[in-house]
């Protein structure tokens, strides 16, 4: 007994001392943390350290201006600004305006790197197989398979023939075909090498086709800044030809001739009768202004547009029209040059001794030189520029 005593009152000593250790360490935590926190608060006021009055109101100066800033560009116009309005008008029109030039522009060498490429797929020549040469204009002379006297005629005139063609070709940029369709002048070709032949049926109501097929077949083959077309029974002084197409090289897209606006003739058995007249209007009513057939000239950019669209672009009955109408619509720039049209001698004749020689003559009355397999000569001879203008004319490249 007196040992399980001894063991209950040793027992109840060592709770007493358990119990006051407890509450010794309760006090202690509370001491502990009521000091780190007024540690704390010390060692923050000492790192954290407010700004100055000066900054304060630095910044809020700052934040004041970019707010007037935004709220100025949001708050509606006093009537004195206003009044700038009609002044800022003319301004967007222009950046419309050039806006609407860039696509266009855009839009046309998209259509000639089109061309390009339909070309070389079609295994057609293009200035990348013949090493990027480029040509200053390609000249097409219109010709049928009866008018072998006419070419004879051209060849024996204005046309430079063997060597002196060569030359022209590799020293001015300077290309001369007759355009003709698919047939048997082999003999002709071979002896003179100056034929373009194209994938296409002669005849005088196919001439729109003509043109077009001609257009897409020349851009393919030289890379050129313009494109001739003229007629057989015309006489044309080339070295002039060249310094009038060189005035508009800064134009991208320039259609060149004489510009006419002829009656649209509804009455059926007369000649240049035009089946569609009624999509030009009243009876009587005339067509849009385009270049006279006999000679027209467009830039490379025009001749890769009807290279693209040749599918689509419609034909009239005059081909003259359906070159007009192909590019109603477009941003191209009508030159009229009406030396690309003079009369025959005496007309042409005076002009040149008043130095102003033509670039081409014809009879408007034949829509030609009349009987030009005869005359032409003549004409060369009154009214032809000197056998040496094509090679000292400095702007042919």
């Amino acid at each position: 007994m007196s040992f399980n005593k001894s063991r209950g009152g040793g027992l109840g000593v060592g709770g007493e001392e358990l119990v006051l250790r407890g509450t010794i360490s309760k006090k202690w935590t509370f001491l502990l943390c009521l000091g780190s926190f007024c540690i704390g608060l010390l060692f923050t006021n000492r790192m954290w350290t407010m700004p100055e009055p000066k900054e304060i109101i630095r910044r809020s100066t700052i934040e004041v201006e970019k707010m007037n800033l935004v709220s100025g560009d949001c708050a509606p116009k006093s009537i004195g600004d206003a009044k700038d309005v009609p002044g800022e008008v003319p301004r967007m029109q222009d950046a419309i305006q050039t806006l609407d030039k860039t696509i266009s522009n855009l839009e046309m060498e998209l259509a000639s790197a089109k061309a390009t490429q339909e070309s070389m797929l079609n295994g057609a020549p293009s200035s990348e197989s013949e090493g990027k040469r480029k040509y200053f204009m390609v000249i097409g002379i219109n010709t049928a398979f009866s008018s072998r006297k006419r070419r004879d005629s051209v060849r024996a005139t204005w046309m430079p023939q063997g060597e002196k063609r060569r030359k022209m070709e590799e020293e001015k940029g300077i290309i001369i075909r007759f355009v003709i369709g698919h047939r048997a002048i082999d003999a002709e070709d071979r002896k003179h090498g100056d034929f373009m032949r194209l994938d296409h049926v002669e005849g005088y109501l196919e001439l729109a086709a003509k043109t077009k097929s001609y257009f897409a077949t020349a851009v393919s083959m030289w890379d050129a800044e313009y494109y001739i077309k003229v007629d057989d029974d015309v006489h044309v002084n080339i070295a002039t030809l060249g310094n009038t197409m060189a005035r508009h090289r800064s134009k991208p897209r320039v259609y060149i001739g004489c510009m006419k606006s002829g009656p649209v003739l509804a009455q059926k058995g007369v000649r240049y009768h035009e089946p569609e007249y009624w999509k030009f209007g009243e009876w009587g009513n005339k067509y849009f202004r385009h270049a006279t057939g006999q000679l027209y000239a467009i830039s490379k950019d025009l001749a890769s547009y009807i290279a693209l669209n040749k599918h689509v672009l419609h034909k009239y009955a005059n081909e003259d029209v359906s070159l007009g109408a192909w590019f109603i619509g477009l941003d191209v720039e009508h030159v009229d040059d009406r030396r690309l049209c003079c009369g025959t001698p005496p007309d042409c004749e005076w002009k040149a001794q008043a130095g102003n020689v033509c670039v081409a003559s014809f009879d408007w009355s034949c829509s030609g030189i009349c009987k030009s397999a005869d005359r032409i000569k003549e004409v060369h001879q009154r009214c032809g520029e000197s056998e040496n203008a094509i090679w000292s004319a400095k702007v042919l490249n």
